[in-house]
């Protein structure tokens, strides 16, 4: 084969086979056998290369009889190489298929591949993470959440939000000494942080709106469908803004990835049933109720909660039944809030707090809302929840020098992405997850 002729072939991923107008184009793909099937003198073949699967044929005298053996006795997981003409196939899964010319098996599997095409417990797919990220399932997953991020990402940049990285290791609590993961630093005491929140407060001052992503941690004893020990944040806080502006921050965010989503991931989405109908619902302003008239929906007394208490999954499972989209449940009682929160000048006993909840009994998706601007103001909460003011010295330090009001917000990743894609149980929104009993792999 000359250079001309190597140079007409071309080589991209399957996803841009699948969407793109490619009949009649020779192409060189590699990746990976995700099933394969031996029919008389024809080897099907799924290969999958991150992207997505592509059918390819083998067809014996096509090829020459020692390639055609190769993929016939190829296992699956077997990393190939292929080079073929693309036809278009209604037959086919996603209507295209590469009908191979040439090609080989670069890397066998070496053995039988452990996940097969039966049930397996939730146990031993988080044993075999590892591979079962290979799966159709985890893999449009975290194309989902790659696409989020990167909408996410987008929104916050063309609306002059800087993005910033901030420590993990913290030396004091940011919302609760009671889920914090001590670490030994060197001759002292540290701990991983729950939030970016203290930090960001601080460089308000310096670049502005900020924006970040990056993972939080939070040991919580919590056996739930909803809680992860380490988790992804998506966090923002701006200057000069209050609880209401944070709000509209958080739909139109909120608002332009979930539209971002139906352009970009729709096949994704369809995998888990998520429709369009549901996802056009999602757009700004979304509805508002206090925590106040939050208790009365849910009826607080059957709900199990009083007047005060923190809302936790059941009780946000009750709400979210009123609504077909994301709201807002504001104005939470200072003791539900971490003591950052500025009380409600209006009625000092509640804060300038949101959170924003998912419909669907998806519960709590963000939280945030109106931080303390005031010196004073800010050191009289910090003593009234029992903290040493000596660990707080330079956030206090913030409120000395040009101090102005200011809100922010952080998105649970996860959470949000189960909500998305209609998933059973967090642990599928993130390739590793973390549990109070699950560290391996």
């Amino acid at each position: 084969m000359g250079d001309q002729e190597l140079a007409r072939i071309e080589e991209p991923r399957v996803r841009e086979i699948l969407k793109g107008d490619y009949d009649g184009r020779r192409v060189h793909i590699r990746g990976w056998l995700q099933n394969t099937r031996p029919s008389g003198g024809i080897v099907f073949l799924h290969v999958r290369d991150g992207s997505g699967v592509v059918q390819s044929t083998v067809r014996k005298g096509s090829v020459p009889d020692k390639v055609f053996e190769e993929f016939r006795s190829a296992g699956i997981e077997s990393a190939v190489e292929l080079e073929g003409i693309v036809k278009n196939d209604p037959r086919a899964p996603g209507g295209k298929e590469l009908q191979v010319e040439s090609g080989h098996v670069p890397y066998p599997a070496r053995e039988e591949f452990p996940i097969a095409k039966k049930f397996h417990g939730p146990e031993f797919l988080l044993d075999n993470r590892h591979l079962y990220i290979r799966s159709d399932k985890m893999r449009a997953i975290l194309q989902v959440r790659s696409k989020f991020l990167s909408a996410a990402r987008k929104w916050f940049d063309t609306h002059g939000y800087t993005e910033v990285q901030v420590p993990t290791l913290i030396t004091a609590a940011v919302e609760g000494g009671s889920t914090l993961f001590e670490v030994k630093y060197f001759e002292e005491k540290a701990y991983l942080t729950q939030s970016w929140q203290l930090y960001a407060e601080a460089m308000i001052a310096s670049v502005g709106p900020i924006y970040t992503v990056a993972p939080s941690f939070r040991a919580e004893k919590s056996r739930t469908r909803r809680h992860l020990t380490e988790y992804w944040h998506v966090e923002a806080e701006a200057p000069w803004k209050g609880l209401d502006e944070i709000m509209r921050v958080e739909e139109e965010l909120l608002s332009y990835a979930v539209a971002e989503l139906r352009k970009e991931s729709a096949p994704e989405l369809r995998l888990f049933g998520r429709s369009e109908e549901d996802l056009q619902k999602i757009k700004p302003p979304f509805p508002r109720i206090t925590y106040d008239k939050a208790l009365e929906m849910i009826d607080e007394e059957k709900a199990g909660v009083k007047w005060g208490d923190d809302l936790g999954y059941e009780q946000e499972k009750l709400l979210t039944v009123h609504f077909d989209r994301p709201f807002f449940v504001t104005h939470y009682p200072k003791k539900a809030k971490a003591f950052y929160h500025k009380p409600d000048p209006k009625n000092p006993e509640v804060t300038l707090s949101a959170d924003l909840l998912a419909p669907e009994g998806y519960g709590e998706i963000t939280g945030g809302g109106e931080r303390i601007a005031e010196y004073d103001a800010l050191m009289q909460r910090i003593r009234e929840e029992g903290m040493d003011p000596k660990s707080y010295e330079w956030y206090l330090d913030i409120r000395k020098f040009g101090s102005v009001p200011h809100a922010g917000f952080g998105l649970g990743l996860e959470r949000t992405v189960a909500w998305i894609c209609k998933l059973d149980h967090i642990r599928d929104a993130i390739a590793f997850p973390r549990l109070i009993n699950r560290i391996y792999p």
